[in-house]
Order: C-alpha cells, then sequence, then structure tokens
C-alpha cells in the first residue's frame, strides 16, 4: 500500500465536483462529457492515492474502468442486477450508452497522465 497525499486531495476534491455536478447540472456537455473527463481523472488519482501504481498503468486502469462501465450500459446493466430505481447507483454506474464516452475517458487519461507527471510526481 502506498499513501499520496496530494493525489488524495485532488481525488476527493474531484469527487466533491463530481457530487455537485451530479446533482445540479443538467446540460448536454458538462454533465455527460466533462463529467465522463472528470470521472476518469478521479478514479486515476484515488489509485495513485493508496496504491503502488505507477502513472501509466493507473491511467490505462482509469480507462478501463470507465470502459468497462460504459459497456456494462451498453448490455443494460442496471436492468439486469435490478438497480434502475437506485438513483446513487444509476448516477455512478450512468444509464445509457454512449460511444463518444470513450473520447472522454481517454481524454480523461491523458489529462491524468500528463498532469500527475508534471504537477503530482511521487
Amino acid at each position: 500500500m502506498a499513501w499520496r497525499p496530494r493525489h488524495a486531495i485532488v481525488a476527493a476534491l474531484l469527487l466533491g465536483v463530481e457530487v455537485l455536478i451530479a446533482l445540479h447540472v443538467r446540460d448536454r456537455f458538462v454533465r455527460p462529457y466533462l463529467g465522463d473527463v472528470l470521472a476518469v481523472i478521479l478514479v486515476h488519482c484515488s489509485l495513485r492515492a493508496v496504491l503502488p501504481i505507477r502513472p501509466l498503468p493507473a491511467a490505462a486502469a482509469a480507462f478501463a474502468i470507465g470502459a468497462l462501465i460504459e459497456f456494462g450500459q451498453a448490455i443494460h446493466i442496471l436492468d439486469l442486477l435490478g438497480l434502475r430505481g437506485n438513483r446513487a447507483v444509476a448516477v455512478v454506474l450512468g444509464g445509457s450508452f454512449e460511444w463518444l464516452d470513450f473520447l472522454a475517458y481517454a481524454a480523461g487519461a491523458g489529462i491524468a497522465l500528463a498532469v500527475d507527471r508534471r504537477v503530482l510526481p511521487n
């Protein structure tokens, strides 16, 4: 186990931003795309905060987690698990598949990797 406090602080701040977006933003860009970019950065920073993982594998893992969630949306995982009515789970896992989300995940992974290497080195 590793502890990187700067990564943990960034992850906590991003979690707060993501919660605010989920609760208060209803638009066609910030919530669906910028939210996905930030979510991947959040996962990256969370992984780096607690695991002995280098920046590139963390970015790849964060992208993969986003992609898995997106594929879950494609197969209607919320319905399969009977969780469509659970608002918290629906917000985290999303409700609809969108190919463009993969671009948002890639952008988030790239930003996370660049910022990690330049601003949050450890």
